[in-house]
């Protein structure tokens, strides 16, 4: 019953503040996972003094997001604006007279771009959220120029001697570790990004990078079309066979919403799909809704993202040699705490055959009961969820639905304050001074319990509706940092809970659950920053360390302390019982085959898709017979198959970086050891050492060091594999994988 490595919110092509935008980009004010590209821009049209998107916020905190005055056609010339006054003040530091220091130079840089910051944010916002065929138009009209501006910043050759000379001054060495910090990353940065290559070669690079930000683009509209168009329409009583209520009122809400003449609709989202899959007595239906699902982007026609794929490929190789690394994957983990594929890959591998192991045994368990209830049939994808969970209710007569109707959404979140408060003094008191995008958002302020201080806003936009993507993420819509004053945090979480009826409780699964606090924990990391520089603030640290936080914090779901308080009945606010909580506990590793290959097998194909090299990929090919070497098990299937992989193919985000949920799963399962080394999971002086050492430092040190002082050592794999219930003896070719990263400059 608990969810692992399954977060779903590392996919938009959005602002510098979204938690899985890439994090070696050249600083906060061009960070995109679209900037890709250069153009002159120098006809911009200069700024309209009634655009809302690119004025200074203002209102109660520091200033707020202006949503309530956004319209969709003002988004190009706001962006255009911000573009074109970001690039005036990029070239007026890039001719300063005056000798290159930290001060004029990277200061400088961390202050500029700010106008761009608040037009990015709203337009990523309204791309992940409020996505429709009119803000589409735009999007795909923008995304090259809004590359093409990002290398017009890191293909300026004046800007980069500049920076190279303070990474070179003797001086540096009389400079804070944090100002040291931010100038190593200023400047690997813009090598990694093609800063010393000649005229030629960054040409070829910026008409690459102007062609992947419209690939990314197309790739994302078109998952999200087949995910709006498709539908399964339920017509009668008997198409509802065994759907529980919550999920039968949601499917006739969905109905509505959909306009189908239909009175139950599932639409084509893991929300609602991965329910049907488990409660569905209808095999014919659940076949159905699975390939619906599964074939997202893969349906040929115009949404079709195959031919996507393989352009994307063929790009990433050929920049990657422009750059002179190997592959796209070399490239992307050189600044990661894994540093090279091939350590990513030994990780993945030892991991891989216990999974697929126990899969077998999963199978087996699920054919064994077919059989005994007279289904002459085999176990297939299709089936994977359905029967799985009657061997649960079989074995541990442990019924989800049940544990369903003790996790309100409301009560959990307010469950996930009180553990913010426990660990880290955090009070949330909800706020309507502030304007939203759409009336299903509410706004938290968030303050220190003891000193009353104000720390940040918290956005929560709980439900899915047309024109939002699927899955769950959280964003930065300002970086906490401390370069002018104290500059406070705003960030929010996103999921995709389908609504009930009016006035009910939406009722979650555990799984759910987990993602909720997962997400979470995102903002936790972001709330809790406290830097001076805001391009190393919060949750801006490098790829396989980003999710360690958020993976950590699904861990206090599971508390007595959460279950007690917060998981209380629907209709009588009576707490979990303990009899149903100890059969949660025991069926803690149930399913785990099924949980770590279904993600697993995706890490594996994004990494060796981008080891593939210069190599012409037919994405489904490759996918299949990969799969079939990997000796992939045929009762389920990737959880992203290739065609609607938006982590990896709606930016450059987690590209050759999906393997990072695994990787800071192994630092997780460790760290939790420090508490129940200690005196439980609410240990004052544990939590003290996680958030200095962890949560509040952002990418101000390495972040292997960072861990190593709050755990007192690096991490052991071990940790990670009895957490999922498999022999530690497997994970012994990888048990020093994470340990002792160091962030070194080409």
């Amino acid at each position: 019953m608990r969810k692992k490595i399954v977060h779903y919110g590392a996919l938009l092509a959005v602002p510098a503040f979204t938690i899985f935008a890439t994090t070696n980009c050249v600083n906060k004010k061009a960070q995109s996972n679209t900037e890709t590209n250069a153009t002159a821009l120098t006809d911009a049209p200069a700024q309209a003094p009634q655009n809302p998107l690119v004025a200074n916020w203002t209102g109660p905190y520091g200033g707020v997001p202006p949503f309530d005055q956004v319209q969709v056609n003002q988004f190009k010339p706001a962006l255009e604006a911000a573009m074109a006054e970001n690039l005036a003040e990029i070239d007026k530091i890039a001719s300063d007279p005056a000798a290159p220091t930290f001060e004029n130079t990277i200061t400088a840089l961390e202050r500029a771009g700010q106008a761009m910051n608040r037009v990015r944010t709203i337009y990523g916002i309204w791309s992940s959220n409020m996505n429709n065929p009119e803000f589409q138009v735009i999007e795909r009209e923008m995304a090259p120029k809004l590359s093409a501006y990002s290398d017009k910043i890191t293909q300026n050759e004046a800007l980069f001697k500049r920076i190279e000379a303070v990474y070179n001054a003797p001086e540096k060495a009389q400079l804070t570790a944090e100002q040291q910090r931010l100038i190593l990353n200023y400047y690997n940065n813009f090598v990694r990004s093609g800063a010393r290559l000649d005229s030629k070669a960054k040409e070829r690079l910026s008409a690459i990078n102007q062609e992947l930000a419209g690939l990314f683009t197309n790739f994302s509209q078109n998952v999200l079309a087949d995910e709006t168009d498709y539908v399964l329409e339920l017509q009668n009583e008997a198409d509802l066979a065994g759907l529980p209520a919550s999920l039968r009122e949601a499917a006739a809400g969905a109905a509505k919403t959909k306009n189908s003449k239909a009175p139950y609709v599932i639409t084509n989202t893991r929300s609602s799909i991965d329910p049907f899959l488990t409660y569905s007595d209808r095999r014919e239906l659940r076949e159905k809704a699975w390939k619906m699902f599964v074939n997202r982007g893969d349906n040929g026609g115009k949404h079709d993202n195959n031919a996507i794929i393989s352009e994307i490929l063929q790009l990433r190789a050929e920049r990657a040699k422009l750059l002179g690394y190997q592959t796209h994957a070399h490239w992307r983990l050189e600044n990661t705490m894994a540093k090279t594929p091939e350590r990513a890959v030994e990780l993945m591998e030892a991991v891989w055959t216990p999974a697929i192991t126990r899969v077998r045994e999963e199978v087996a368990d699920m054919q064994a009961l077919a059989k005994k209830e007279g289904a002459n049939i085999k176990i297939e994808p299709w089936d994977y969820r359905y029967y799985a969970e009657k061997v649960r209710k079989a074995r541990y007569d442990l019924d989800q639905n049940e544990v369903k109707e003790y996790l309100q959404l409301e009560k959990l979140r307010e469950g996930m304050f009180w553990v913010a408060g426990e660990l880290f003094d955090f009070n949330f008191t909800p706020v309507n001074n502030v304007p939203v995008y759409h009336e299903d958002v509410r706004v938290w302020e968030v303050k220190n319990k003891t000193t009353g201080q104000h720390i940040g806003l918290w956005y929560f936009d709980p439900y899915a509706r047309t024109g939002k993507r699927s899955g769950a993420w959280m964003n930065a819509y300002r970086r906490q940092d401390k370069l002018e004053g104290n500059t406070t945090t705003i960030v929010s979480n996103n999921s995709n809970f389908v609504k009930g009826k009016d006035g009910e409780p939406v009722l979650i699964s555990w799984d759910d659950a987990n993602t909720l606090f997962h997400e979470f924990g995102h903002a936790l990391h972001g709330l809790s920053s406290n830097v001076t520089y805001p391009s190393l603030s919060g949750t801006a640290v490098v790829r396989d360390y980003v999710e360690f936080p958020s993976q950590l914090l699904e861990h206090w779901l599971s508390t007595p302390e959460v279950l007690q308080r917060f998981a209380v009945h629907y209709q009588t606010g009576k707490p979990i019982p303990q009899h149903l909580v100890d059969r949660i506990e025991k069926a803690s590793t149930f399913n785990e085959g099924f949980e770590t290959t279904e993600y697993l097998s995706s890490a594996l194909i994004d990494m060796k898709l981008h080891l593939a090299g210069d190599q012409k990929i037919d994405a489904d090919a490759f996918e299949r017979e990969t799969l079939a070497a990997l000796g992939m098990p045929s009762e389920l299937v990737m959880r992203h198959r290739t065609p609607q992989f938006m982590h990896i193919f709606s930016s450059d985000g987690y590209s050759a970086g999906y393997y990072s949920y695994l990787w800071s799963d192994v630092l997780t399962a460790d760290a939790y050891g420090a508490f129940t080394e200690g005196s439980g999971p609410y240990d004052k002086e544990v939590a003290k050492r996680l958030h200095q050492h962890v949560f509040s430092v952002g990418n101000t040190i390495d972040p292997a060091e960072g861990y190593k002082a709050f755990r007192g050592r690096d991490p052991k794999v071990e940790a990670l594999m009895r957490k999922r219930g498999f022999p530690v003896k497997e994970a012994a070719g990888a048990k020093k994988a994470p340990a002792k990263s160091k962030t070194k400059s080409k």
